[in-house]
């Protein structure tokens, strides 16, 4: 077993905050050894409820197709072992799976999610802001694409403590995306915890919650090292075409189980203690803990003292 790809809950990154920064272009996208895992994933999602993973204007076609032609170029260039161009198809791995690329693609986004384990938003600039415009969102963290859809940035936050409507935080948000630059793409991290190892994980934290009321939230009855770490690595980037941006939402999945496991793991138990426990009463709600913290915490503290 390997350690975390990413450990945000480290104190690398603070929950609650817009933490962009720069990043290598040629770090764009992570296949790593688990792609097969997520486009299977993404096969089945598209074959039994393509109506909630994937969505878009009729007006995106171009700028879909602009996505995918990116994703084209870069994925044999930077991952000659993983990809690989034949004829009018991208051969992926050992070659068993091909994806066609077809120029009068009708959904050119929903191919390009095919071809990577991130997911993949379209967000574009109108009057009221930026909109979501088009999504292939096959691994939600806790959140519905058919809510979001062709809405704000700044309701889309709604929920999120400090980022809704009217917040210094939506105002800054704003900025950010109107200032993005082509040749200057960023980053960020998030994390949050779940009961299981699902990638399509729709549901929202208060359903959760609501599901369990009265039984000590989701971690009652479950043993604390089978609840998962969910990460998210987000990339921000403004096509050069359409002026859209797009935003990719990579998920690693861990067990808390592989903390005390690993070198290291009683500085990430710590730091993930620190955070949980830095968290207000809105926030923890959010995140769908308000009844589990101290439970967790308490064997996180375990873990950290070894």
């Amino acid at each position: 077993m390997t350690r975390p790809v990413h450990t945000p809950y480290d104190g690398s990154a603070t929950p609650f905050t817009i933490g962009l920064k720069p990043f290598d272009v040629n770090d764009w996208i992570e296949p790593e050894d688990d792609l097969e895992t997520y486009l299977v994933e993404k096969e089945r999602l598209f074959a039994s409820v393509p109506e909630r993973v994937f969505m878009a204007r009729s007006d995106t076609v171009a700028a879909q197709g602009e996505v995918l032609d990116a994703l084209v170029r870069y994925l044999p260039d930077r991952f000659p072992a993983a990809y690989r161009h034949e004829g009018s198809e991208l051969v992926i791995g050992d070659g068993r799976r091909r994806v066609r690329l077809d120029p009068d693609d009708p959904a050119p986004l929903r191919t390009a999610s095919m071809l990577v384990p991130e997911d993949l938003v379209l967000m574009r600039k109108f009057d009221d802001g930026w909109r979501l415009v088009a999504a292939s969102l096959c691994f939600p963290s806790s959140w519905s694409l058919a809510e979001k859809f062709d809405r704000p940035l700044q309701i889309i936050h709604t929920t999120v403590p400090a980022f809704g409507p009217g917040t210094r935080t939506a105002g800054l948000i704003e900025r950010i995306f109107d200032s993005l630059k082509v040749e200057l793409p960023v980053e960020r991290m998030n994390w949050s915890l779940q009961e299981n190892a699902d990638l399509y994980h729709p549901r929202s934290k208060n359903q959760r919650d609501e599901a369990t009321e009265g039984q000590g939230g989701f971690l009652a009855g479950q043993p604390v090292e089978t609840v998962y770490l969910r990460v998210e690595r987000q990339t921000l980037r403004k096509m050069p075409v359409s002026g859209d941006i797009l935003f990719t939402i990579r998920i690693h999945l861990d067990p808390l189980s592989v903390l005390p496991r690993h070198p290291g793991g009683q500085d990430l138990a710590s730091g993930l203690e620190k955070q949980l426990a830095a968290l207000n009463a809105k926030q923890l709600a959010y995140k769908g803990l308000a009844e589990g913290r101290e439970r967790l915490v308490g064997w996180l503290r375990e873990q950290a003292s070894g």
